[in-house]
């Protein structure tokens, strides 16, 4: 789906505590991917999802890598949760039914988002600075 509308979405399942499987977030497209149970394809069909099924793929990054051109995991794939397809359709069509005129919208960037440090919490990679690495 667009960034906007799941990021949207992915708040509003965080805040009823409602557990969200793996959640991709591909900056250059700026797509959201969940992670959902497979065989709900009738159920999104008024939605703008687009959805990936036998015969798709998506390329990921390693868990804990985040990057700035890239994106990043917004929920890690750490263990078999996945987002309830339900809550997930439930939590778009608040989105879609409270959203403004499009031209209302304010630009943002998604918090969580990963830019430049990675979701997990965990420190990203160091590399020294460019003038460590000049020589005289």
């Amino acid at each position: 789906m667009s960034a906007e509308p799941g990021f949207l979405a992915l708040a509003m399942l965080r805040t009823t505590g409602q557990p969200v499987g793996p959640v991709l977030y591909d900056q250059p497209s700026e797509r959201l991917y969940f992670a959902i149970p497979s065989g709900t394809t009738s159920s999104w069909q008024d939605l703008p999802v687009r959805l990936l099924s036998h015969g798709s793929w998506l390329v990921a990054p390693i868990p804990y890598l985040a990057h700035e051109y890239f994106g990043g995991w917004c929920e890690l794939p750490d263990d078999d949760t996945l987002t309830d397809p339900e809550k997930l359709r439930h939590a778009l069509q608040q989105y879609d039914s409270t959203a403004p005129d499009l031209q209302e919208r304010p630009s943002w960037k998604p918090s969580n988002a990963p830019a430049s440090t990675p979701t997990s919490g965990a420190s990203p990679p160091t590399s020294p600075l460019p003038s460590a690495l000049r020589r005289s």
